[in-house]
């Protein structure tokens, strides 16, 4: 045999084999492998947690989305007394008749999204925490019960509102002035919300923990938020497209029930990529896979 300088490809005669052992298999004990993750390994996470806790994650969801969409409707048409359109202007219409009209749609439009909003805000942030806690369970292995998640998202809730807020303030005060800064805050501050809720912390320190974790990875960070947006997008206009024709039902109603539906499974998963993204920022920066795998092994 030819002296090859120890150079030996792996279908050579002589090839020793692997110098080294393979790399010991992370642990699994719930939804993710306890080390960094991949980006697919962040959404399909999202997704086998809304599969392995299907009666909890879609039924608490679906009853918390058909009230807030109940709301929305029965709000909209209170302050609006019943009257959701306008009947167009004739050619003869006065331009005081027009400004009226233009008021009066001016009105109409700006009561129907305000409440659409308002409601919109407070039945996305519960989902939103209620999912985090269930992911942070899923993690572990953990046995995952409607009254420990709700007793643990209690407390958290009205910090978790302010949060919310605050963040949707910076991020848009600083996207009117100058988009790219608001773009890079609402990347900056996207971890918030899953550390004030799984750590337990204040308003303040969750920012702080969500700009150390994501400084130094803005541009992965974006990538992974970005893809997560063009999904919940595409899966939102698949689920509405065909309630928006009406579906044979009356269109202002087959609109909310779309709504409804697609809040029913959008939400979960945007909050369960958000918090899976948080837990792989800390495993990549802090080592937390360490910590996990010791509390998975323990029970705790």
């Amino acid at each position: 045999m030819s002296d090859t300088g120890g150079w030996n490809g792996p279908n050579q005669p002589g090839y020793p084999g692997p110098a080294f052992p393979p790399p010991p298999v992370s642990p699994q004990p719930g939804v993710i492998p306890l080390r960094p993750l991949g980006v697919g390994e962040i959404l399909d996470g999202a997704f086998t947690t809304m599969r392995r806790h299907p009666g909890l994650v879609f039924g608490f969801s679906a009853l918390v989305a058909v009230i807030g969409a109940v709301a929305d409707f029965a709000l909209t048409r209170s302050l609006l007394g019943g009257v959701r359109t306008l009947h167009p202007l004739g050619p003869a219409a006065t331009e005081q008749e027009q400004l009226a009209w233009f008021s009066e749609a001016l009105r109409q439009t700006a009561v129907s999204a305000g409440i659409t909003f308002v409601v919109g805000l407070l039945t996305s942030t519960f989902l939103s925490g209620f999912m985090t806690i269930v992911v942070g369970k899923a993690v572990l292995g953990r046995r995952v019960e409607l009254r420990e998640v709700l007793a643990e998202l209690k407390p958290r809730l009205l910090p978790l509102l302010g949060l919310t807020v605050l963040y949707m303030l910076i991020v848009g005060v600083a996207t009117v002035f100058f988009i790219v800064p608001g773009v890079w805050l609402y990347v900056l501050f996207a971890l918030a919300a899953p550390a004030l809720v799984l750590e337990q912390s204040g308003i303040g320190t969750a920012f702080g923990r969500s700009r150390l974790l994501v400084q130094g990875s803005w541009w992965r960070v974006f990538g992974i938020l970005l893809l997560t947006g063009l999904v919940t997008i595409l899966v939102t206009g698949i689920i509405e497209v065909p309630f928006g024709l009406g579906l044979g039902l009356n269109s202002e109603l087959a609109q909310y029930l779309g709504q409804a539906v697609s809040s029913t499974i959008v939400t979960p998963f945007a909050a369960g990529a958000s918090a899976l993204l948080y837990i792989d920022q800390r495993m990549r920066r802090e080592g937390m896979d360490i910590q996990l795998a010791r509390a998975a092994a323990a029970g705790q």
